[in-house]
């Protein structure tokens, strides 16, 4: 055989060898170890991805669990309190229960309240419409209807309403992953406190203009007129650029605001119908009278 040949062969495995020597040694210095209860607490967590948690997966989130001493700051909104008591289980340590929440929209601008003032032709997305203009009626507070946060949503807990021209959060199937939340342009969507029953009041407006403008651009925009934040027991409401705003943490859901407010810009959901007051129920019943003279007498 070739000298040459052999030569060469020899110095190529001894090169390959001394590489790969080398290689493991560097392996073994710079070995990542990866603690297994990552795996364990990964397992537990509901695959769901949403970035609910802050974090960009539920690996993440499974990690930053494990390696942090406690879990402030740490919360699986999908899974929720069942879901953190068995990753506490897994880590020895104890969990803190957080209240369930829930996404709502803070706009009522429904087609019949808010009219049109122009035609909006461009790409069919709230956040190319919200970067081009204010939006195609006079308040540029309210919801532009193009779904992109029907679009984010992973758990089809938001669907639009064809008839109303805005998204509708469906209570059973919403996680409070924030996804509405981050997505959408104008910060329509809030979080908020989770009571029996799905019993929710609220302000459904975050127009900021001041009373007669507010009311001229959409019915029931909320006009500052502070009404609602008087007769609060429980200072659960405040004031601030012109628009009222309902803390659902301080809010004792009495529901003595709502038929304060002269725009119905204050959404109670999940009460039963209010009893008429014994003078409310006479004018009516002598409107009804009234109308039925009227009918007898043509």
């Amino acid at each position: 055989m070739n000298p040459v040949l052999i030569y060469t062969m020899a110095s190529l495995s001894g090169l390959g060898i001394t590489a790969a020597v080398v290689l493991y040694f560097v392996a073994r210095k710079f070995k990542v170890y990866e603690d297994p209860r990552i795996d364990e607490v990964e397992e537990i967590l509901p695959a769901a991805n949403c970035g609910g948690c802050g974090f960009a997966g539920c690996r993440n989130f499974a990690e930053a669990c494990v390696k942090s001493e406690d879990f402030e700051g740490l919360y699986c909104p999908v899974g929720g309190n069942e879901c953190m008591t068995e990753v506490a289980k897994i880590l020895g340590r104890d969990a803190v229960a957080q209240e369930p929440q829930v996404a709502v929209l803070l706009c009522n601008g429904t087609c019949d309240r808010r009219p049109k003032v122009n035609q909006y032709d461009g790409a069919k997305t709230c956040t190319i419409a919200a970067s081009l203009y204010g939006g195609d009626t006079g308040c540029h507070y309210g919801c532009f209807g193009l779904g992109d946060c029907v679009s984010v949503c992973n758990f089809d807990a938001l669907y639009m309403d064809p008839v109303t021209g805005l998204p509708v959060v469906d209570d059973d199937k919403c996680t409070a992953c924030g996804a509405c939340v981050k997505e959408c342009p104008k910060d329509l969507f809030e979080l908020r406190k989770r009571a029996k029953k799905d019993r929710k009041i609220y302000v459904a407006c975050k127009n900021e203009d001041k009373g007669g403008i507010a009311k001229k651009s959409c019915a029931s925009a909320c006009i500052g007129c502070s009404k609602c934040f008087k007769i609060c027991p429980f200072e659960a409401i405040t004031m601030n650029n012109n628009l009222a705003y309902i803390d659902s943490d301080k809010c004792r859901l009495c529901r003595k605001c709502v038929p304060e407010c002269p725009t119905n810009a204050i959404i109670e959901i999940g009460f039963p119908p209010r009893k008429e007051k014994p003078a409310e129920a006479a004018t009516a019943e002598a409107a009804n009278d009234k109308k039925d003279d009227t009918q007898t007498s043509n």
